[in-house]
C-alpha cells in the first residue's frame, strides 16, 4: 500500500506537484545547510528563516520549468541505455547550453525580486556572479546528467536532479549571499605646495 502510494507521486498529475515541491524543499534545505556552515564560523549569526522561505518559493517556481523541460527533451531526443550514448551526449549539451544558464538567471532575478532589489540591482548581481556559477555548473552537471538521461526513468528525472542538487543548492545559496568585496577607493590627488620666502621666487613641490 505504501509502495503504491509512493509510486503514485511519480505518475499522472501528481508528478508535476512532486517535482514542484521537491525543487522548493531541496533548495530550502541547501540554504539551511549553507547557513549552518556559516554559523559554525560565525556563532553570533542567526538562522534566517525568511531567506530560507524565499529559497523555497523560488525552488517551487523552478519545478514546473524543469518538469516540462525534461518532458520536451525526452520527446525530442529519446535515449535509454549505453547504446544511446551519442543521443545522451546531445541532450547533455542542449541542457547545458539552454536550461542551465536560463534557470541560473531565473534564480538570481527571482531571489532579488523577492528581496526587494530593483531589476537593475538583480541584473548587476547576475552579471557579477553568472560566469563563476556557470563554470562550476559545467564541472558538476554533465557527468550527473549523462547518468540521468541514459539510466533514470523519465518520471524520476527531476527527483534525481533534486537529490543530486542538494550540494549544488548549498553552493548557490553561498554564491547568492556571499558578500562581494568593496571596490577600492580611487587614489587621493597629489597636493602641490608652494614655498615662499622673501628673496627667492616661489618653488612648487609635490
Amino acid at each position: 500500500m505504501l509502495l503504491r502510494s509512493w509510486r503514485s507521486l511519480f505518475s499522472g498529475r501528481l508528478l508535476l506537484l512532486t517535482n514542484t515541491v521537491s525543487c522548493g524543499g531541496l533548495l530550502a534545505a541547501g540554504d539551511v545547510l549553507q547557513q549552518e556552515w556559516h554559523r559554525r564560523k560565525h556563532p553570533q549569526s542567526q538562522l534566517q528563516l525568511g531567506r530560507t522561505g524565499r529559497m523555497f518559493v523560488v525552488g517551487c517556481s523552478l519545478g514546473p520549468l524543469m518538469h516540462y523541460w525534461y518532458l520536451w527533451l525526452d520527446w525530442a531526443l529519446p535515449a535509454r541505455g549505453v547504446r544511446c550514448l551519442r543521443t545522451g551526449i546531445k541532450k547533455v549539451l542542449i541542457d547545458q547550453l539552454v536550461a542551465s544558464p536560463t534557470m541560473g538567471a531565473w534564480y538570481f532575478m527571482a531571489i532579488g525580486t523577492l528581496e526587494g532589489q530593483s531589476l537593475q540591482e538583480s541584473w548587476d548581481e547576475l552579471k557579477e556572479k553568472f560566469w563563476e556559477m556557470y563554470k562550476a555548473d559545467w564541472s558538476v552537471w554533465p557527468a550527473a546528467q549523462i547518468l540521468n538521461f541514459l539510466f533514470v526513468p523519465p518520471p524520476f528525472r527531476v527527483a534525481y536532479v533534486n537529490v543530486v542538487t542538494l550540494g549544488w543548492d548549498t553552493y548557490l545559496s553561498y554564491l547568492k549571499y556571499r558578500v562581494s568585496p568593496a571596490p577600492e577607493p580611487p587614489p587621493a590627488p597629489r597636493v602641490h605646495t608652494v614655498h615662499r620666502n622673501a628673496q627667492n621666487p616661489p618653488k612648487f613641490t609635490e
